[in-house]
């Protein structure tokens, strides 16, 4: 999302427009905590934090979720809102590009408005250095003039509530971090959640959904809500067209067939990754630049949209020297997982070049 957006309404949706996808992301949303499946210690630890500003009759304190992508950050915040009948505002990280941004945005909120900042580590560091000032005391400081004869102008903003969101928290400075009183770390789903999840979906979009059907596409959502609901549109589309309408267990198998999600989850991009690693440099360990020129891919989507999943999948193993597939890998691709040395190389597979590379004389023939 672009520039900032208010809403004073937290009920209404966040993405208007005529982009079906999103306004139907947007109305599969849960609209209070009560609504919210999963995050079970999350969900409990915010409501507290918002019943107790609630009884001081204050604001709550600033939050700050992390976790992957598709988890429900950005609903815990409208939920936020709602939760405590605040207006909402909302921005991201790259459109602050200048303090100048910032202290626009922070002087036109309203006393006890959330302001959610998505993808706050991508914010620029003076906007940073500004909202220091702003989360704790409530004050900005606005710059008049340049060299010795500027003059900084103490602005008073009215308390508010700050919802950042961050998909890695690392990049976040200390000081920054710091500041949030109520920290959250969002954790992939259990598959019995995802089908919660389906469950509620399928009845907003009035889609049939049979339990084995549930478990089926839950299966192959990589613990992702947002990939869930995905995959539940689509399968909502293969059982219209080809089948009764009806979501089984069966119709989902072959609606994913169709997708290319197999039963792991990984879809064309991740088993190719898998099958070059494997087919083309023997099970590695290669070089993830080597490994993106070999499926056609840039290096910064093998990297940050395959490998976090394969990685968690036990599929894919990150060494000093290089990616290697691992044994489960081998398997998951109908291969026998060859033997490997203690520093990686690979015994069974071209056995001459794994000896020649460690230095060690070829074997004879025979």
């Amino acid at each position: 999302m672009s520039g900032t957006e208010r809403l004073v309404d937290p009920d209404l949706e966040l993405v208007p427009g005529p982009d079906e996808e999103r306004a139907v992301e947007a109305a599969l949303r849960p609209r209070s905590l009560d609504e919210f499946i999963g995050q079970h210690r999350v969900r409990e630890q915010l409501s507290l934090v918002l019943e107790a500003a609630r009884r001081r009759d204050g604001v709550p304190d600033h939050v700050l979720l992390s976790g992957p992508p598709g988890l429900g950050k950005t609903t815990l915040a409208m939920i936020i809102a709602a939760e405590i009948q605040a207006p909402l505002r909302i921005t991201s990280g790259p459109a602050i590009q200048h303090a100048g941004d910032l202290a626009a945005i922070l002087s036109s909120l309203a006393e006890g408005e959330v302001l959610f900042l998505d993808e706050i580590h991508r914010m620029s560091r003076p906007a940073e250095e500004m909202l220091y000032l702003a989360m704790e005391d409530f004050r900005v400081d606005v710059i008049v003039g340049k060299g010795p004869g500027a003059t900084a102008i103490p602005l008073t903003i009215p308390p508010f509530t700050l919802v950042g969101a961050t998909t890695r928290s690392g990049l976040l400075p200390g000081p920054l971090r710091d500041r949030f009183g109520f920290t959250a770390r969002m954790d992939f789903y259990e598959p019995a959640d995802l089908e919660q999840v389906l469950t509620r979906s399928s009845g907003l979009l009035g889609v049939p959904l049979t339990p084995d059907g549930a478990v089926e596409v839950a299966g192959r959502s990589r613990g992702t809500p947002r990939i869930a609901n995905r995959l539940l549109r689509r399968v909502r589309d293969f059982a219209q067209v080809r089948a009764d309408g009806v979501v089984t267990r069966e119709v989902a198998r072959a609606a994913l067939l169709v997708y290319e999600v197999d039963e792991r989850g990984l879809d064309r991009l991740d088993r190719a990754v898998l099958q070059a690693l494997v087919g083309s440099f023997g099970g590695g360990p290669v070089g993830v630049s080597t490994l993106a020129v070999a499926v056609g891919e840039e290096r910064e989507t093998v990297e940050e949209v395959a490998e976090p999943f394969l990685v968690r999948a036990g599929l894919l193993a990150r060494t000093p020297r290089g990616r290697v597939a691992t044994p489960a890998a081998w398997t998951h691709l109908g291969l026998t997982p060859p033997r490997r040395s203690g520093d990686g190389a690979t015994l069974d597979l071209f056995p001459d070049e794994a000896d020649h590379s460690r230095g060690l004389p070829k074997r004879p023939d025979g």
